[in-house]
């Protein structure tokens, strides 16, 4: 099997951005190489006595893969389009369990690499990405789309043993952990290894009480919200623009025991859409997770208050640390009080509460 590779020159800070919008046009097993210093974690997992060390230049190359056809062409999957969602639109997750490859179509080099010129452009209009230039060619016969689970393992956050479908628990796991989350990450962009989804699931067991309303904004695969589950919560809301968090949160939540009634799902931007915004309701939940880029978390500040009952909590996460105090500074303009942050390595976590009535 051939693969086209395509490599797109830009920055650290783009790489999210950059790797969910080409997810979008069809794009598959997005590989980052850049100089940003190892976790903890990672540096266990690399089979090396001494791990090289690198000045970060805030340089990253982000390459994604289309398989190549005999006559030139390529295949690509896309999201369904929005009549083969729910008739109103939010997505239906039972229907896209069964549907989760999206719909393949094909192209030529040309039209995808327009494709990706366009996104490109229209990322520049609200993000800075650099170079943001393009280079292309083709590779032999490997299994990007597996290969990087060898790299993938179980591990421990808090009390929580969050565990891959290829592997089982051990005795001293289960010593470890009071609960088991699992996970398919072959199907998700979340998978709770990343610090900054590792900040906000400190988070759960301090604000999460017996029965209360989560809203998860940019939810992903779910990962909050299911754990927020786990730990008590009665029942979750989450949004984000992706419809692909669909099939991932269905498949989550099927793997950890829970169904489409602990989660509710809208695709959309609860920022300025107001249909979503009557749909999620308002003055109802006790805990607000956002776990997503600065550049989103300080427009959703002034409007997520709407949303939360007096004295509810707001947990951002998703922030280098450099970034801290704008966030903070968008909480406090606000109106939000008991603003105070966490930080692991190179990440940090803005917390805050909307003031009682």
């Amino acid at each position: 099997m051939r693969w086209m590779r395509f490599r797109i020159r830009t920055n650290e800070e783009a790489e999210d951005v950059i790797i969910s919008s080409m997810m979008d046009i069809g794009l598959a097993g997005a590989q980052i190489e850049d100089k940003v210093p190892l976790t903890a974690a990672e540096k266990e997992q690399m089979f090396v006595d001494v791990v090289p060390q690198e000045e970060d230049d805030g340089i990253a190359y982000l390459n994604f893969f289309a398989q190549l056809s005999d006559d030139g062409t390529l295949k690509v999957s896309l999201p369904l389009d929005d009549e083969e969602y729910s008739a109103d639109g939010r997505g239906d997750v039972s229907y896209q369990l069964e549907n989760e490859g999206g719909r393949e179509v094909v192209k030529t080099p040309e039209e995808l690499k327009e494709d990706i010129f366009r996104v490109l452009s229209e990322i520049r209009n609200y993000c800075d990405i650099g170079d943001g230039t393009l280079s292309v060619d083709i590779t032999e016969d490997i299994d990007w789309m597996n290969n990087w689970k060898q790299y993938f393992h179980k591990f421990i956050v808090d009390d929580v043993l969050i565990i891959p479908s290829w592997e089982e628990p051990s005795a001293e796991d289960l010593e470890k952990a009071d609960k088991i989350f699992h996970i398919d990450p072959g199907t998700a962009f979340g998978t709770g290894l990343h610090e900054s989804t590792q900040l906000c699931i400190h988070q759960l067991s301090k604000y999460v009480t017996p029965g209360c309303e989560v809203l998860d904004v940019g939810t992903g695969s779910g990962v909050l919200s299911i754990l927020a589950l786990m730990y008590g919560a009665g029942h979750c809301v989450g949004t984000d623009l992706d419809k692909g968090a669909i099939p991932a949160i269905a498949e989550n939540l099927k793997n950890n025991g829970f169904s489409e009634d602990d989660l509710k799902l809208i695709i959309g931007n609860i920022i300025d859409d107001k249909a979503v915004q009557d749909e999620v309701g308002y003055e109802k939940y006790d805990l607000v997770l956002a776990n997503i880029l600065p550049v989103v978390l300080v427009p959703l500040a002034p409007v997520i208050g709407q949303f939360m009952k007096p004295g509810a909590v707001f947990v951002t996460s998703g922030i280098m640390n450099e970034k801290g105090e704008e966030v903070a500074a968008a909480h406090r303009a606000a109106g939000f009080t008991d603003i105070h942050m966490d930080h692991q390595g190179d990440w940090v976590s803005v917390i805050s509460r909307k003031p009682e009535d």
